[in-house]
């Protein structure tokens, strides 16, 4: 019978580049600006990786959709090299496969690298290769502020919430992010923002307003995973190990079906229930030191808030005014800004989330440390909120 993954993978290394307009590189250097950064941080040589997956998902490095250009750019040598890709959630694909590759015995050193470079197109959405024109794989009733405007409509149906109070709420989930971002010297965006001016911007999709969506960027992380065994002969005495990876994708029952109500995503409860089984968490609230969520849109990020489980269904727009999920609250939440403010390059967007994980555990979040942190989670959702992908990933130390 399966066991899952739990402990039996460390990281020993992670990178991550200065997410933005990087109009003076192109996607191999920042691949190797990220890569950089894990190998030194791991301390091995480049000859111990024995297999690599990259993440990419929406512009045109690819070689015939390969990952040569991985293997090319970091000059890895005759080993395998995987594509790998699952939307929004690209980043989080990659670094599963190489856990499982390394969890199965079959490598003692792998490598999960995500990148894109989306700003060339120069569109300031998501530029798919209709050039921004949405399509039916990823926002099949439109364009993705409209497709998310949907959900903050559905969730103030079925709770009959204020919309007053669900936008205020939504703009402090901005505030927050802004404020954070700010401290954070790789984010894109890096200016705390008052929440007047979050409030009182151009609608882009009722109820979203202008800083309720997250922009697009250029950018790439990395994480390099061996087993704790090699982890300690390496001198990490207590590394920091993966205690789940799960990833739930819809099969079409939102869409074919009268029974789901639209205001939650089924896939993201579906993924957190199966990490913290995995992890063997009973109860997040109390164990999780800090999360970092898919927040594409503030609505999104304040539904996932409860479809984790740590807001009780229909209280977590008290719980976020509360501050429940700020820098200083219970369980901060994109304490470097998030897809918000440091930036949302898909193919990256997974990996930049565990490299904060994996920097707060360590110690070395500067500014933006947490005290005492133990387990933190990753989310990320790819699609629609009635067409998704989402993945959930704890990390934290041996026990």
């Amino acid at each position: 019978m399966a066991s899952g993954i739990k402990d039996r993978v460390a990281i020993i290394g992670m990178g991550c580049t200065i997410f933005g307009e990087r109009w003076d590189t192109g996607p191999e250097d920042l691949m190797v600006e990220a890569f950089e950064e894990a190998i030194a941080d791991a301390g091995i040589e480049r000859s111990r990786i024995e297999a690599a997956w990259m993440g990419n998902a929406l512009d045109d490095i690819n070689v015939g959709n390969s990952a040569l250009p991985l293997a090319h750019a970091l000059r890895l040598e005759t080993i395998p090299v995987s594509r790998v890709e699952n939307m929004c959630a690209t980043g989080t694909e990659a670094l599963r496969a190489a856990t499982y590759a390394v969890a199965s015995g079959a490598v003692d050193f792998a490598l999960a690298l995500g990148v894109e470079k989306l700003k060339d197109t120069g569109y300031g959405g998501l530029p798919l290769r209709t050039k921004g024109l949405a399509n039916d794989l990823w926002m099949p009733y439109g364009s993705a502020p409209g497709t998310f405007a949907q959900l903050a409509g559905a969730y103030t149906a079925k709770h009959r919430v204020d919309p007053g109070d669900l936008k205020r709420a939504m703009a402090h989930v901005s505030w927050k992010s802004h404020r954070n971002g700010a401290k954070n010297t790789k984010a894109h965006l890096r200016k705390a923002v008052e929440m007047d001016a979050i409030l009182s911007a151009p609608m882009i999709a009722d109820p979203l307003g202008l800083y309720d969506c997250c922009g697009v960027s250029d950018g790439a992380a990395c994480a390099i995973v061996t087993t704790p065994e090699i982890a300690r002969s390496l001198g990490r005495l207590n590394p920091v190990t993966i205690k789940a990876i799960q990833l739930s994708a819809s099969n079409g029952w939102e869409m074919s079906y009268g029974a789901w109500d639209g205001a939650s995503v089924r896939n993201t409860q579906v993924a957190a229930r199966r990490a913290y089984a995995e992890a063997g968490i009973t109860d997040p609230r109390r164990d999780l030191s800090l999360t970092e969520v898919h927040d594409c849109f503030s609505v999104t990020e304040l539904v996932t808030m409860e479809d984790l489980g740590l807001s009780d269904e229909g209280h977590a727009i008290t719980d976020i005014l509360d501050g429940r999920y700020d820098a200083d609250g219970a369980i901060p939440c994109q304490i470097d800004g998030g897809l918000k403010c440091f930036g949302h390059p898909v193919g990256a967007s997974g990996l930049r989330m565990a490299y904060e994980i994996y920097t707060q555990l360590e110690g070395r979040a500067g500014a933006r440390q947490r005290d005492d942190v133990t387990l933190g989670l990753t989310h990320n959702l790819g699609g629609s909120p009635f067409n998704s992908v989402a993945a959930v990933s704890i990390l934290g130390r041996l026990d």
